[in-house]
């Protein structure tokens, strides 16, 4: 069974910058990975997605912004964000797909003006 734990949330003033990582356990042929976000009240969202051979393609909302990378060897996924904006505020989850769709947990990030 996959699973999936993210960590670096926290709160960010506007301008600022954080980390997250996604640390995935229980296979070690782990596959495409991504980040999506909900925000309050919205539908969760695409944020970036990474493929095992690092190819990577991002919603046109935080290009330019943010950078997310991957760790095969300790099959964890990382998502560098920078420039944050308060619309940037919401619950941030990583995703991928082992015999069905697996999402972890979700990590707040807050982002204050």
């Amino acid at each position: 069974q996959v699973q999936l734990v993210e960590s670096g949330g926290g709160l960010v003033q506007a301008g600022g910058s954080l980390r997250l990582s996604c640390a995935a356990s229980g296979s070690s042929s782990i596959g495409a990975m991504a980040w999506f976000r909900q925000a309050p009240g919205k539908q969760r969202e695409f944020v970036a997605r990474i493929n095992v051979d690092g190819s990577s393609n991002y919603a046109d909302s935080v290009k330019g912004r943010f950078t997310i990378s991957r760790d095969n060897a300790k099959n964890t996924m990382y998502l560098q964000m920078s420039s944050l904006k308060p619309e940037d505020t919401a619950i941030y989850y990583c995703w991928t797909y082992f015999r069905a769709d697996r999402w972890g947990q979700g990590t707040q990030v807050t982002v204050s003006s």
